[in-house]
């Protein structure tokens, strides 16, 4: 089968593989979003590392709001643990802005070099799109943080499509381009093809990061076969309405096509579903779907082992179309 190659993150160096890791579960508990993930324990964290590597993941995603750094740190303990060097791995993380200026930018960047404990930020992302200073300002404290030498690349995350494109024109002062948005992408939301967030990024030259490649697991099938499976699950989850017994009806025609094409590739549910997100919109869409357990790293990154024809990924647009609005 034919294996996916590295690809370009917008106009930027960083040739990074289709698939990321995901590190918000690196949390360990800590802070508001650490409450939404199991507490992993370092054997566990380090073998999810070793295998995304072992699979080509050569990318990782994480925050300073994923545990107030615990996320950080935790990952750059696992990369060591793997024998891994700022030269041979490519990391992203990412400022929070609410209730902040964007003095805090500049403020809090040793903190997080400092939490990556050696570890470069190859890419660093405003989170989300609501601070107390403008998308401008924002800017260009990031590139007065390229300038410095202290982040390689410039990203953001949950960014309109009028956000994105404020975000390039400020850059373009400063000479740097937007490398990427980071927002929720999959076959079962789609909404990044109808509110011109995919349109902005394909004319601007930016790279979208899919997160939540996997719509939380619901992809994977496991919740349409046993749907008091979610009960069980800690987090937010639980109280979605695409996990309700509406919602599981609505995906279900997804889950069965997904489902149907696994059999052929003799692989998992899940690996189609990505497959799907890495392929569609050709290179410009990578995806850090998260791994709670050793086994869903090994999966994840095995995705890119294969490719579905153009034919497939057809079939699978149409059967998911009712998720683009």
């Amino acid at each position: 089968m034919e294996r996916m190659s590295l690809r370009k993150l917008g106009k930027s160096d960083l040739m990074v593989s289709p698939v990321g890791l995901g590190c918000w579960q690196f949390s360990r508990g800590k802070g508001l979003g650490g409450k939404q993930w199991p507490v992993l324990q370092d054997d566990e964290i380090e073998k999810i590392v070793s295998l995304s590597l072992e699979g080509g993941v050569n990318w990782f995603d994480t925050a300073e709001s994923y545990g107030n750094g615990e996320s950080e740190r935790t990952l750059a303990r696992a990369l060591r643990k793997a024998g891994k060097s700022a030269d041979e791995v490519i990391v992203a993380t990412k400022w929070m802005p609410l209730l902040r200026t964007a003095k805090s930018i500049k403020k809090t960047i040793d903190k997080r070099l400092e939490s990556l404990g050696g570890f470069r930020i190859d890419l660093h992302q405003i989170h989300l799109p609501t601070s107390f200073s403008s998308t401008q300002a924002e800017m260009k404290a990031m590139a007065q943080l390229v300038k410095a030498r202290k982040i390689r690349h410039i990203g953001v995350s949950n960014f309109s499509a009028k956000k994105m494109r404020a975000a390039q024109d400020a850059l373009s002062r400063h000479n740097l381009n937007l490398s990427s948005n980071q927002v929720r992408y999959n076959l079962l939301d789609r909404k990044i093809e109808t509110n011109g967030i995919l349109d902005t990024a394909k004319e601007l030259g930016v790279s979208i990061i899919a997160y939540s490649p996997l719509a939380q697991g619901l992809l994977s099938g496991k919740f349409h076969d046993n749907p008091e499976l979610i009960k069980e699950r800690s987090g937010f989850r639980k109280y979605m309405r695409a996990f309700k017994s509406k919602g599981l009806e609505k995906s279900l025609p997804v889950i069965e096509a997904v489902k149907e094409l696994a059999e052929k590739y003799l692989v998992t549910p899940a690996q189609i579903a990505l497959n799907w997100v890495l392929q569609f919109h050709g290179e410009m869409v990578v995806a850090i779907p998260g791994a709670t357990k050793p086994e869903q790293a090994k999966d994840n990154a095995d995705a890119m082992k294969f490719k579905l024809t153009q034919d497939e990924l057809d079939h699978l647009d149409e059967i998911s179309s009712p998720f683009k609005n």
